[in-house]
């Protein structure tokens, strides 16, 4: 591990102003949990210190999840102990936790969307009155008064259903320092947040941190790590690799501690370059709806991966989901393989060889309650016919199916009869992708396809999506991340306010030229066909 100095001046670079206190709060020595002989977390050792704000990395399936879910009382480790104040916790209990003053806030906000804001955060308050009661008076007025504290504006009396996600999570943080939590761990917190929103949490993290509360803090988003917080440890394959206080490692020193290597840049990246002597095989032309996509009209070639570049409100994901038939376009029209198609719904464009992999995977895309290998292979279930023609299925030809894309594609997972629920959300992700490789499928449209998973993970799903690409599939990739986009396009379109404003290929896909494109038309401008 780096060495570590308590001295280092946390509140550089807009890092909170407190650094903990000089001996650790809370002290986590030798856990270890496996899961079907699986390491899960190894020895790990840790201190958390009261006003700092500690970041955890580290890969889908580094230990992140594990170490937490022991924190929490919800999972008991195999060995190991947690000491807090120099009192030991007891392990696999969430009310010895959330007695402790440890709190949990998850990246799927638990929320009762038709409750108020003061309701969410009275569920679970403790029963005070010597009747066994809630103290309703009591809890409220603690329940405002946190809310004050960290600056809501809103009224409690608000429906969570009628707040952003941003409010959410102020709601969430409020509720836990009503208890007077002296740890709160926030999983993903600005997965889903605007810059400004982002901006007005790390304020309120900072003002905690200030306040003498321990904040654990897991993002994938490396930039506000080394920003926010003033400790950051780094899991791999289940183990603490590196522990380095503020300044003492940068974004590439990060990222080679998460994944063990360097990550991929765009200069590594070898664009094809597209054969357009050919039918394409799919054609956009002149499609407008409403004001959100305005006369856009490109092709899409076999084997090519296109990317839609481009502000968020530019109107790529209506773009996408008119390409995929989830709506039906004002006018213009569409053409598979040189021939118009006219789908009306998504299952008439699946049919005909389209497929969508939406932004929302867990709610639009995923089937959370089934297995890994169900998801795979519902797709594709004429391949698993036991005679053709038939509808009987083949649960052996499923399982195999199943086994050979997760292989394929290095899907970390127990077994193909794991729900996939379970799985970390890159995962998940290339579990989806999995799914139209053996289906059939001509063109496939992906929506954010590394919206929320690590810096390992999005290269991996960036490998599925070659591999996808490689067995003839054209691609469309929506991004807001430009890296992304230079690292992973053959051919870049850029939209601005429901139009193409430019087209790059080759050396010309660099970020600059992506954001240049999201703010200014292209000279010449792309009117008809890309």
């Amino acid at each position: 591990m780096l060495a570590t100095d308590d001295k280092t001046d946390a509140s550089a670079n807009g890092g909170s102003a407190h650094t903990g206190s000089p001996d650790p709060w809370m002290q986590i020595r030798e856990l270890t949990k496996t899961y079907a002989g699986e390491v899960a977390l190894w020895e790990a050792d840790l201190d958390i210190r009261r006003g700092q704000v500690h970041g955890l990395v580290g890969a889908n399936g580094a230990g992140k999840s594990t170490l937490i879910r022991c924190l929490a009382g919800v999972t008991a480790p195999d060995r190991g102990q947690i000491t807090i104040d120099g009192e030991e916790l007891r392990q696999g209990s969430p009310q010895a936790s959330e007695h402790a003053g440890l709190a949990f806030i998850h990246q799927e906000l638990n929320v009762i969307p038709h409750f108020s804001a003061l309701q969410n955060m009275l569920l679970g308050a403790p029963k005070a009155t010597r009747f066994g009661l809630i103290d309703w008076k009591r809890s409220s007025v603690q329940a405002r008064a946190a809310a004050e504290r960290i600056g809501i504006r809103f009224p409690l009396e608000t429906r969570v259903s009628e707040l952003t996600v941003a409010e959410r999570w102020l709601v969430m943080i409020a509720k836990a320092i009503s208890r007077n939590a002296s740890m709160i761990a926030m999983d993903e917190p600005t997965a889903s947040l605007s810059g400004q929103e982002s901006e007005q949490l790390f304020s309120v993290i900072r003002d905690l941190a200030a306040d003498g509360v321990a904040i654990l803090y897991v993002s994938h988003r490396l930039e506000e790590v080394l920003d926010l917080c003033d400790r950051i440890t780094i899991l791999r394959d289940g183990r603490i690799v590196d522990e380095a206080m503020r300044g003492h490692l940068d974004k590439k020193g990060l990222v080679r501690a998460i994944i063990g290597h360097d990550i991929r840049s765009p200069e590594d990246r070898q664009h094809i370059t597209v054969d357009k002597s050919g039918t394409p095989i799919f054609s956009v032309r002149d499609v407008a709806w409403k004001d959100a996509v305005r006369g856009v009209s490109f092709d899409v070639y076999e084997g090519e991966v296109l990317a839609l570049g481009g502000l968020i409100g530019a109107g790529r994901t209506e773009l996408a989901h008119l390409v995929a038939s989830v709506r039906r376009p004002d006018s213009g029209h569409f053409e598979l393989g040189g021939k118009r198609l006219d789908a009306s719904n998504e299952a008439e464009a699946i049919k005909a060889g389209v497929a969508l992999v939406p932004e929302e995977r867990r709610s639009q895309g995923l089937m959370l309650q089934y297995s890994v290998g169900y998801n795979i292979n519902i797709a594709s279930l004429t391949n698993l016919r036991t005679f053709p023609g038939l509808p009987f299925l083949s649960s052996a030809k499923g399982r195999r199916q199943a086994e050979r894309m997760v292989k394929q594609l290095s899907i970390k997972t127990p077994s193909t009869s794991t729900k996939i629920a379970s799985l970390s959300g890159g995962n998940q992700q290339i579990a989806l992708i999995a799914r139209w490789l053996n289906s059939g499928i001509r063109l496939l449209i992906l929506d954010e396809p590394s919206r929320g998973v690590d810096v390992g993970a999005r290269e991996e799903i960036h490998d599925a999506i070659r591999e996808l690409a490689r067995s003839g599939v054209g691609i469309i990739v929506i991004s807001s991340d430009v890296e992304e986009l230079a690292i992973l396009a053959d051919r870049v379109l850029v939209m601005r306010e429901g139009r193409l404003s430019g087209e790059l290929t080759g050396p010309d896909i660099t970020e600059a030229n992506i954001i240049e494109l999201s703010y200014h038309d292209m000279d010449s401008g792309i009117g008809e066909t890309a």
